[in-house]
């Protein structure tokens, strides 16, 4: 079974600030980290590569240090990684990027599955492993939870719904995303991390013209959407303090309530 994951390097967003006369995110000096949801993706990968045999490999688009993410993906089980780096994937939106990956794995040529992160925390949109599986013309289940059965010709996983979860069934190739629940990432092997860092061998590096597009395909240039500002959403707290005896503090809650239609 060939097995490709898509993974992203962000942000720890829980150090990230914005600029407050730019707009723009500080990414300088914040620490990058593999798509939490993407360590998932890429457990599965690792454990269906052990249970059935085949290849596992990753696929990354970011600047020269996102090789980082790739050998700590090496050093978790997966065989081999690309890396997509080129100052023309600069800006790429969802639909620029999953173009671009969608590229990728067309030259790759040879999968049954593709696993993807749920979403990735930096952007929150959910749309990358959809549109990727729209490029490709794949059948795609997404929020996939558990995966019962998988063979050469079809697999059968749980998905996440609303009310509980749904038991779903496709055949291969085909695209899944995860979600948290589905396993628990582990920790990278110190002797494959090792060797993931002082041989490359099993990374490639790409760029466009390795893909075959043009500029007006990718990146900002391929863009169909334009950030026009970011900022952090600003807060206001108002209180209220009511005096009187207990019933008339009761009183009192229960008229404000009624006056905003809680109650």
């Amino acid at each position: 079974m060939n097995i490709i994951v898509l993974i992203k390097q962000v942000p720890d967003t829980t150090e990230i600030k914005i600029d407050q006369k730019t707009g723009t995110l500080i990414r300088e000096g914040v620490e990058s980290i593999i798509n939490p949801d993407d360590r998932h993706a890429i457990e599965l990968a690792v454990s269906l590569k052990q249970d059935y045999g085949g290849k596992a490999r990753v696929i990354s688009m970011g600047p020269p240090q996102a090789i980082d993410a790739i050998s700590e993906a090496l050093g978790m089980g997966i065989d081999e990684g690309i890396l997509l780096t080129d100052k023309n994937f600069g800006g790429a939106d969802t639909w620029a990027t999953a173009y671009t990956l969608g590229k990728t794995i067309k030259k790759v040529k040879k999968y049954d599955l593709i696993i993807c992160g749920r979403q990735a925390i930096d952007g929150d949109t959910a749309q990358i492993g959809p549109q990727v599986a729209e490029f490709l013309n794949l059948p795609q289940l997404t929020y996939v939870t558990q995966v019962e059965q998988i063979n050469e010709k079809r697999i059968v996983v749980q998905r996440a719904s609303e009310d509980g979860y749904e038991r779903m069934e496709s055949p291969l190739p085909v695209l899944i995303t995860v979600i948290g629940e589905i396993n628990k990432p582990r920790h990278p092997r110190v002797d494959f991390l090792i060797n993931a860092c002082k041989d490359k061998a099993n990374i490639k590096i790409w760029d466009a013209a390795d893909l075959g597009v043009t500029v007006q395909e990718i990146g900002l240039s391929g863009s169909l959407t334009r950030v026009i500002k970011t900022f952090s959403p600003k807060t206001k707290r108002e209180g209220e303090i009511l005096k009187g005896s207990k019933q008339e503090v009761v009183n009192q809650l229960i008229d404000r309530l009624h006056e905003r239609h809680l109650v």
